[in-house]
């Protein structure tokens, strides 16, 4: 009788651990879904880069315009430094001149040179300004652009592809010529704008 007693008692003992167990699992917290929170790095970082993109307040990056895309840009596709979006310069550029500048907001140079750039552009009938931020990253450049008060549309080159494609050299501010057919030409010797009549001097030849 004692040994069927302590057998039932075992049975019992194990019954009540593994439902002890059980328990245990259904209380243990489970690990939330693997998206951003409100309160994680990624969301912080998302919602620190719009505030930037207000207070800098560029103005959009150029659209197609329906001409078709030639040249070295054709094809080539960046982020647009003021919005979310990007853009397919070859086709944005099309049938129209550009001024492209380089630029990095590491560059005293190039600190220099953009409110001329900016003038310039806020000139009825100036050519199209395109800047183009490289070797940098968002943040730094869009807190540039607002210190200085310069507007003028930007967009980043995070793969080197545009870098690739217009042979960018090393040094920085750099400058580019592009004409309505999609040529572009560098602008040298590449010497940083002092004044919106320099840039002026230099953005009229693009209509030719």
């Amino acid at each position: 009788m004692r040994l069927r007693a302590t057998r039932t008692e075992i049975v019992t003992t194990v019954v009540v651990v593994l439902l002890v167990a059980l328990g245990v699992v259904a209380l243990w917290p489970r690990s939330s879904s693997s998206g951003p929170t409100s309160g994680s790095p990624a969301t912080t970082a998302s919602a620190d880069l719009a505030a930037l993109r207000t207070r800098a307040a560029l103005p959009p990056c150029p659209a197609p315009g329906g001409a078709p895309a030639a040249g070295p840009l054709a094809g080539v596709t960046v982020p647009c430094l003021g919005t979310d979006g990007v853009v397919d310069l070859g086709a944005a550029l099309a049938g129209k001149p550009a001024l492209l500048n380089v630029w990095a907001s590491w560059c005293a140079p190039c600190r220099a040179e953009l409110p001329a750039l900016a003038e310039y552009a806020a000139r009825p009938g100036a050519v199209t300004v395109l800047g183009i931020d490289v070797r940098d990253q968002p943040e730094p450049a869009l807190t540039l652009l607002a210190d200085l008060g310069v507007r003028i549309p930007s967009v980043t080159d995070p793969d080197g592809k545009l870098a690739a494609a217009l042979s960018l050299p090393p040094a920085v501010p750099v400058s580019y010529l592009v004409a309505a057919d999609g040529r572009v030409t560098p602008i040298l010797p590449p010497v940083p704008f002092a004044t919106a009549d320099d840039v002026a001097a230099v953005a009229e030849g693009t209509a030719a």
